[in-house]
């Protein structure tokens, strides 16, 4: 009777500790090419085409276009590659076929969600609060945020064709800035403190891509004001 108890014992304590190992794996980002390879040394083509990601399961991820020719966010399995139209719109369409130079993302199942606290209303604060927040969880990690927004700015780059590229300056080339007010959106993001030039810019510990709910607009990030109160925060459930 005994060894049975063991047994079984040891037995729950396999099961539980593996159920744990395949969620940590399912939430760790998986990251393929470096930032600064693109900006420095100009190496624009893709590493990644996205239709090749098998587990499209719950997906997340974001990252450039290949040639730096626009902007690319999955959310949920869906994937949405955003272009430039003209100066005043853009073009968004959904689609896995897409390559891109670097790029992140990660299978997450479960989340926890918390109301965005009114005090952070900024990217410089939600990046403080996640780097206070977070100081025993597993990093880097990717993050979603839904709600309203007062206003914010979203960029897609757009090198012209057969353009080279060996500085971030001449990667902006041709970039174009779209203004947001009062949209209803859906934000991925990735945190890290230890990605700096591979995934992230050299000042910041996050890369996010926003869309709107209504799917016509779609970019990297640049500058937000969120609705006080509307915002809810999803980190991956550990």
């Amino acid at each position: 009777m005994k060894i049975n108890t063991t047994l079984l014992g040891l037995t729950i304590l396999i099961l539980t500790s593996c159920t744990v190992i395949a969620q940590q794996s399912t939430n760790t980002v998986k990251i393929i090419g470096q930032m600064e390879n693109v900006m420095w040394k100009g190496q624009l083509h893709g590493n990644i085409k996205l239709d090749t990601i098998t587990n499209k399961t719950n997906l997340y991820g974001l990252g450039p276009v290949e040639n730096l020719a626009g902007e690319i966010l999955i959310i949920d399995g869906k994937s949405y590659k955003s272009t430039v139209a003209n100066d005043t719109t853009m073009k968004v369409e959904e689609t896995y076929n897409i390559k891109a130079p670097f790029f992140g993302y990660a299978n997450i199942s479960k989340w926890a969600e918390q109301t965005l606290p009114d005090s952070i209303q900024t990217i410089q604060q939600l990046e403080q609060y996640l780097d206070r927040i977070t100081k025993y969880s597993p990093r880097p990690f990717m993050f979603k945020l839904s709600g309203s927004i007062e206003q914010g700015t979203v960029h897609i780059v757009n090198l012209p064709e057969g353009f080279k590229v060996s500085s971030p300056d001449e990667a902006h080339k041709g970039q174009k800035n779209y203004e947001l007010k009062n949209d209803q959106s859906e934000i991925i993001g990735f945190f890290s403190t230890e990605h700096k030039a591979i995934f992230t810019h050299h000042d910041t510990y996050l890369h996010m891509h926003l869309i709107t709910t209504d799917r016509q607009k779609m970019g990297h990030l640049d500058e937000v004001l969120f609705m006080k109160g509307s915002m809810k925060l999803y980190l991956p459930a550990e």
